[in-house]
């Protein structure tokens, strides 16, 4: 009997061979995603699967270098102000059809229809109309793009924009099959029916569980995509991610808790990447009710926050104390514009916060200080919100309540309009430009400027930034607009980030990026 077992279990290997022989990257991605549309996307957990599963004009490579994606390559106009792609002859859908510039054409036309209600619609506005047509005040067919034939797509823009390639490498610009979506209506994203062009196809998913993608064989080039099978799990728990990373059951992690820095790299060494990125960390004041409506209250809360203590102690010196929204090292702007407290001792910035708040009638001899702070569930964001809870408790003896959501319905509640005092939140540039980041307080910015700041005086600055075309001149207006925001301090910046990655050494093809761009297509995973 143990002999027909052995001949039982050899036959069986043999005949399983190919499912045994799959290369399977194991990803943890730090939560689960609200949605696979592209038009709806938001966060980066969400990038990194939809950029496995679909493929822009333009992708970040695995440096985070923009390099041709499902476009070949691209002509750009003497002023700057078209940019013409021709697509790749060998570009398919998943079902084998061909990826057309109606595609891109259709795709870019339901990001910027006012009905779909894209969260991330004003990425595209440099778009000729495109801001017009996602206000309702011009039609679809007046955006400033036309599919000249199959295979030629072309883009006129507003004005010179530098950085459009990068733009268009966003989630929000990656294609829907049009033949897909007008079949399927909102079921295209869904397993067993989604069509996508990227290097991988949507397997399944298990909400809070896993998501599985296998890969693509009609991809245009999928003779170089080394992976069978990405799973993606969206675990929010950080312990939980490193103990089965530990454990060898997880190949990335994304997200590990800061305070676990020291006690990783001595077990792994150079396993443990933190990856200096273009992203800030800050507080967001609800500006719509009393006491965050009143500048001075702003100005006080933050400032009394000792950002160093959160950079070094939190996070254990991956961090940067910030004073800026706009983070440093984006060559076309130099220094970011700092909040006037910056160079004050923390001793000094307490006791103006004191005066400040005093002179708003609260805290200490006022009327009381009653705060919640909102946070995504992490033990990171958790630290810090206990660490600015007590500053604020010692410095104004304010009374400080914690609540908080997973990320997908902690971002769904503030971009929704949801009220609530102070909100933890991030942003990750998703182009080298600050006006990537100083446009979410624009109060035309009705997804991301959840604080509901509004400032003519600002607009109007961010205004004539985009009508400068002279880099120098447009840098020094947005810098005046970066002084007033931080006058104001609608949002108060804490740290600028870094990216926390534990990347096993089986994996081959991984590099450290500003963009914090990782496409599974660039990996491999060796024995």
């Amino acid at each position: 009997m143990r002999a027909a077992a052995v001949a039982l279990l050899g036959s069986t290997l043999l005949a399983g061979a190919p499912a045994f022989a799959e290369t399977v990257l194991h990803r943890g991605n730090s939560g689960e995603p609200q949605t696979l549309d592209q038009a709806q996307t938001s966060i980066n957990i969400e990038a990194f699967i939809l950029k496995d599963l679909y493929e822009g004009l333009t992708i970040y490579d695995a440096a985070g270098k923009i390099v041709p994606g499902a476009a070949e390559s691209w002509k750009v106009s003497e002023d700057g102000l078209t940019y013409t792609f021709k697509l790749r002859e060998n570009a398919k859908w998943s079902d084998g059809s061909p990826v057309t510039a109606q595609d891109f054409e259709f795709s870019f036309k339901r990001v910027e229809d006012p009905k779909t209600a894209a969260k991330y619609a004003n990425i595209l506005y440099p778009i000729k109309n495109a801001e017009m047509v996602n206000t309702g005040k011009a039609d679809p067919k007046e955006l400033g793009i036309k599919s000249v034939d199959d295979k030629t797509f072309e883009i006129t823009l507003e004005r010179p924009t530098p950085f459009f390639l990068e733009l268009l490498a966003h989630q929000t610009a990656l294609p829907v099959s049009k033949a897909s979506l007008e079949k399927n209506g909102a079921d295209f994203v869904k397993p067993g029916t989604m069509v996508s062009n990227g290097a991988f196809q949507l397997v399944s998913h298990v909400p809070n569980d896993s998501l599985v993608v296998q890969k693509n064989p009609n991809f245009w080039d999928a003779a170089n995509v080394k992976l069978d099978k990405v799973i993606f799990y969206p675990i929010d728990d950080q312990a939980a991610s490193v103990r089965r990373f530990e454990a060898k059951e997880m190949d990335l992690v994304y997200n590990f808790s800061a305070d676990q820095i020291e006690r990783l790299r001595s077990a792994y060494k150079d396993q443990v990447h933190v990856s200096p990125t273009l992203a800030t960390y800050y507080y967001v004041f609800d500006g719509r009710e009393a006491p965050f409506n009143d500048v001075r209250v702003r100005q006080a809360l933050s400032m009394a926050v000792d950002r160093d203590f959160l950079a070094k102690k939190i996070y254990s010196g991956s961090q940067l104390p910030a004073y800026s929204l706009v983070p440093p090292g984006m060559a076309n702007y130099g220094e970011p514009a700092k909040a006037d407290f910056a160079e004050l001792s923390q001793l000094d910035r307490e006791d103006k916060a004191i005066e400040l708040m005093k002179e708003a009638g609260y805290g200490e001899g006022g009327k009381p200080l009653n705060i919640e702070v909102r946070y995504n569930t992490n033990p990171n964001h958790e630290r810090v919100a206990t660490a600015v809870a007590d500053m604020w408790k010692n410095t104004f003896g304010a009374k400080v309540t914690m609540s908080n959501l997973d990320v997908s319905s902690h971002y769904a509640y503030l971009q929704e309009g949801g009220k609530f005092n102070v909100a933890r939140a991030g942003w990750v540039a998703d182009y080298a430009d600050p006006e990537n980041f100083l446009a979410l307080n624009l109060s035309t910015n009705k997804t991301f400027n959840y604080g509901h700041y509004e400032s003519k005086e600002f607009d109007d600055l961010m205004k004539k930034s985009y009508a400068e075309t002279d880099p120098a001149a447009r840098s020094k207006i947005m810098h005046e607009a970066e002084t007033i925001l931080m006058r104001d301090q609608p949002i108060a910046p804490f740290l600028t980030q870094a990216d926390l990655w534990l990347v096993s050494d089986h994996i081959k093809g991984w590099q450290d990026n500003a963009a914090n761009e990782h496409l599974s297509r660039f990996l491999s995973v060796s024995e």
